[in-house]
């Protein structure tokens, strides 16, 4: 369904058609079906930028391999706090939807979410050091009991072959594994969902770019709305506004004005990654394999050669390749960035600046990278790889958050920020990974943020969705073996 938006009150609106969106107006409907939804997205389909499987939302991020989740501390040691957190968050995603599959808002499983090994591979004894610090800190948790550990190069090469052929004896290698790990498609996952919410009522809105939100007399929010085809505009006054776009929620949130918005900044980061659909290639590993990021890269630039599904078909990725754009967006304009410096965010904008010359340095190396170097970054993941197999595509960006500080003046923040106004009726998700594999979690956040008074109407309703809603399934090894053989089962991953 996609139509004029009305110029009627509405109960919730969304901006942006992307998986954060969908699965807000999903929650939505579930907990209060009378209430009226209008999502708005400037593009003529959902999930097609963040969201989209080729745009490096797909890894279905549960800390199982991202190795960025367990850093080294100085001494040496691994935390797996910031991992069980993740992965936590990801078994809420797996239950919601499973529950949205046993009620027929989402239809088979297999077209967005298959069953991938997640591993580490590192080089180097070092790194392999660090690798088995890690899996002795992460093994004794329930969450991760099934992670397994070598540098056996024969274990590796069945666990991954396409890592090992060819690769020289001699080379130090190790690597972690949970055969447990999947790959989703977003895109698909995001297109179902919005789909339901319109053929459930709420009216969907395509081609349609939120141009500006204020604060109406009456306290509610007055969005406007641009026809991007015809040049029609009109407004919408919404009880609560939700933006989900992107890139693109920063600017609207500056246009809200909401004192919690001010000193925000946005650092984007662009990216490329080569692609191989030849499927003779693709059937001979089914896993996802996370290295080590470069000194100076951004969490999001860990190398990685994955597994992937899409469109029924299964394909690899390798990558990715960072670089720097001043678009906000992938369909975005090279004003983006200039148009969000404010007078409030210039100082913590420049913060930043100063402090991460290495990453302004590899970026700007990862920029003029020839495709011979990208081809050798390919080959150490995978030796024998024919650089004629692979294909270069861009990926989507990524706007990392800039907060200020009151000691360094601005930070870099990587992850997700969710910034509400203090009434809670408006509020933006800015930043990146780990992103669309914990959107459960983080609308939960949201709807306990902005709406306060319905949490213990809600709580029985979120519990039938989320079995271990309020609980850590890592402190429960009964519950958390109920839930993973449940969500196996609904998601035809067992």
């Amino acid at each position: 369904m996609s139509g004029e938006p009305g110029t009627e009150k509405a109960d919730v609106v969304l901006i942006g058609a992307g998986v954060m969106s969908a699965t807000m107006g999903t929650m939505v409907q579930q907990l209060e079906p009378t209430w009226t939804i209008r999502m708005f997205e400037r593009l003529d389909r959902a999930g097609s930028e963040s969201s989209d499987p080729w745009n490096n939302a797909g890894t279905g991020h549960s800390a199982l391999c991202e190795l960025n989740y367990t850093p080294q501390a100085k001494d040496g040691s691994v935390s797996a706090d910031k991992a069980l957190v993740i992965n936590e968050q990801f078994q809420l995603s797996r239950q919601f939807w499973s529950h949205l599959l046993d009620t027929g808002v989402l239809h088979d499983p297999k077209s967005f979410i298959n069953p991938v090994a997640h591993m580490s591979l590192v080089f180097g004894e070092d790194h392999a050091r660090y690798l088995k610090t890690r899996y002795e800190a992460l093994k004794p948790n329930k969450l991760f009991e099934t992670i397994e550990h070598s540098d056996d190069p024969d274990v590796i090469a069945q666990w991954a072959p396409l890592t090992m052929a060819g690769r020289g004896r001699g080379e130090r290698v190790a690597a972690s594994r949970v055969v447990g790990g999947t790959d989703v498609n977003f895109g698909e996952l995001t297109r179902q969902l919005t789909d339901k919410l319109a053929g459930n009522g709420a009216e969907v809105a395509y081609g349609h770019e939120v141009t500006d939100i204020t604060r109406g007399t009456n306290g509610r929010w007055q969005v406007a709305v641009k026809n991007r085809l015809t040049g029609a505009r009109s407004t919408v006054d919404a009880r609560f506004v939700f933006i989900g776009a992107g890139g693109g929620a920063l600017h609207l949130l500056q246009r809200s004005g909401i004192p919690e918005g001010k000193g925000l900044a946005g650092f984007p980061v662009s990216g490329e990654f080569l692609q191989c659909t030849d499927p003779v290639i693709a059937n001979q590993q089914n896993a996802k394999v996370y290295g080590q990021a470069s000194v100076g890269a951004p969490p999001m630039s860990v190398p990685h050669l994955d597994t992937r599904f899409a469109d029924g078909k299964r394909s690899l990725l390798f990558g990715p390749y960072a670089g720097f754009s001043t678009k906000f967006l992938k369909t975005g304009t090279y004003l983006d960035l200039p148009l969000s410096i404010r007078t409030n965010n210039i100082i913590p904008m420049l913060a930043v600046a100063k402090d991460n010359m290495d990453l302004t340095k590899y970026l700007v190396t990862e920029v003029l990278k020839s495709r011979s170097a990208k081809n050798d970054s390919l080959h150490q993941f995978y030796p024998e790889a024919d650089p004629g197999s692979w294909e270069l595509i861009t990926a989507g960006q990524r706007v990392q958050v800039i907060k200020k500080d009151a000691k360094r003046g601005g930070v870099l923040q990587f992850g997700t920020e969710l910034v509400t106004s203090s009434d809670g009726s408006i509020a933006a998700l800015l930043g990146a990974s780990p992103g669309a594999s914990t959107a459960t979690s983080i609308m939960i956040d949201l709807l306990k943020r902005s709406f306060p008074a319905y949490a213990d109407r809600w709580a029985s309703k979120l519990t039938e969705m989320i079995p271990s809603y309020g609980q850590k399934l890592n402190d429960n090894p009964q519950l958390a073996d109920e839930v993973l053989e449940a969500t196996n089962r609904a998601l035809a991953l067992a």
